[in-house]
């Protein structure tokens, strides 16, 4: 499936937050300018449809996906019954490639989708190479055993030992269980889901 391979600092700088999950990522930095060369100087504000804009690109860049398939998303959560936004946000969260990041399995999204598609991850004990796989509660996520002896994987594992987990995974070493559906207090709080409704229901 086709991805952007731009400049990564670009997008989090336009979209101000760190989508490259990077600790050095400009956006972190104190007064970090929007790209271009007079950075925010001579910026009309934004109108309504720029904000709802500005917010369905910053999701879509932080899932890593390009538009057609943003859109898919959305297409398919306004056809359930329950809300709109918090459903698009739970198919996002069910992606395989993000299921591998929220289980400390890999740094940032863009690692853990290269885990998936370089055929290192196995969902059920079956190599699963597509990042946007649907996981389901029930499913067994694992490294395969090469992947599990990397030295950057070792060491992302020392670190995250104590970290806490998002309540719908489980894990134990490099074996993760999807146990529940994600929560909307447990995603990412500085997505307003509303605004991209409200985009798409122009």
């Amino acid at each position: 499936m086709a991805r952007y391979t731009g400049p990564k600092h670009k997008l989090c700088r336009a979209e101000g937050v760190a989508l490259c999950g990077s600790p050095k990522c400009p956006v972190i930095r104190k007064n970090a300018a929007p790209p271009g060369q007079h950075g925010a100087k001579g910026r009309k504000k934004l109108s309504e449809y720029g904000i709802q804009l500005r917010e369905k690109q910053k999701v879509k860049r932080m899932y890593g996906i390009l538009e057609r398939q943003f859109k898919k998303y959305y297409q398919l959560a306004s056809s359930k019954k329950s809300a709109t936004g918090q459903t698009l946000l739970e198919i996002l969260e069910n992606r395989l490639d993000n299921a591998v990041y929220r289980l400390n399995l890999a740094k940032s999204r863009p690692q853990a989708r290269q885990l998936v598609s370089h055929g290192h991850v196995l969902v059920n004990g079956k190599k699963v190479t597509i990042s946007s796989y649907n996981v389901k509660i029930g499913d067994v996520i694992s490294l395969s055993a090469k992947a599990a002896n990397l030295n950057f994987i070792k060491k992302l594992q020392e670190e995250t030992k104590d970290a806490k987990l998002p309540s719908w995974l489980a894990k134990k070493a490099t074996v993760g269980k999807v146990v529940a559906r994600p929560k909307r207090d447990e995603q990412d709080l500085a997505i307003n889901e509303s605004l991209i409704v409200e985009y798409y229901s122009r």
